[in-house]
């Protein structure tokens, strides 16, 4: 059983190219559910002692489903928002009123990625504890990794960046090593890491992958955890990508 995590899911976007602006993104339906649904599912499953959605656009309809679906766990719940889209760095920055003093590790989850097994982010927690990293990643590797950040190793095979693809150099885009956006860290040091983030970079937004540079700055251990099936780390934000995800996703 884990012991100490409490998951932030970002749920706060609006999903301009899901077609439906009354809709918040994670309120669309995989299989007749909200993909926020799935995400919860997993963060209990994996026993998170606190479970922090952070919402945004069409932000009431998020968290009335979310709590009539899972009175049962009423307590778990707490709500930060993020009403100004200022990028995922402020995203889970909103979060930390409520994580002020937990001792433990925080996992950051998106909550437009449905597919994620339990058992898979388990290996992870595990792989993260086992090796004693500060921080770590979900990577996957894609033969065409256009459009998503790019986890960068060195000659030996060791993490030592991950760079918005925006933001890569021609030879950089060249890695297929892609960033899942799904991350475990030691929550006192995630907390620090997000107050030197800053907006200087192609976006104008506070990236969440900026804290590992200072993580490595800093010394820190970090790792990154290839994921063995490529659909568990697939985001939607397309109403196309919905629809083919649909066809694809197995869902137990």
């Amino acid at each position: 059983m884990n012991k100490n995590i409490a998951a932030v899911i970002m749920a706060a976007g609006q999903g301009k190219r899901m077609k439906n602006p009354d809709k918040s993104k994670v309120m669309h339906e995989l299989k007749e559910k909200p993909l926020i649904q799935y995400v919860i599912d997993l963060s209990l499953e994996i026993n998170s002692e606190k479970i922090i959605p952070v919402v945004g656009h069409q932000k009431n309809a998020v968290i009335d489903f979310i709590k009539n679906t899972f009175k049962d766990n009423e307590d778990l719940f707490q709500f930060a928002h993020q009403d100004e889209q200022l990028g995922t760095g402020h995203a889970v920055m909103q979060s930390e009123k409520f994580l002020s003093g937990f001792e433990g590790d925080t996992l950051i989850l998106s909550g437009d990625v449905p597919l994620l097994r339990a058992s898979t982010v388990q290996s992870f927690i595990d792989f993260h504890r086992k090796n004693n990293f500060d921080a770590s990643l979900i990577s996957a590797v894609f033969n065409d990794p256009h459009g998503y950040g790019r986890v960068l190793r060195d000659a030996s095979g060791n993490f030592y960046d991950i760079r918005e693809e925006k933001d890569c150099t021609d030879e950089e885009k060249k890695c297929k090593e892609i960033n899942s956006g799904i991350y475990f860290v030691n929550n006192k040091l995630l907390f620090d890491a997000l107050k030197t983030l800053k907006t200087d970079n192609a976006q104008g937004e506070y990236y969440l992958t900026d804290i590992f540079r200072y993580f490595k700055k800093k010394g820190m251990k970090i790792g990154a955890f290839p994921v063995k099936d490529n659909i568990e780390i697939t985001g939607i934000n397309t109403i196309e990508q919905l629809e083919e995800l649909e066809k694809e996703a197995t869902i137990n």
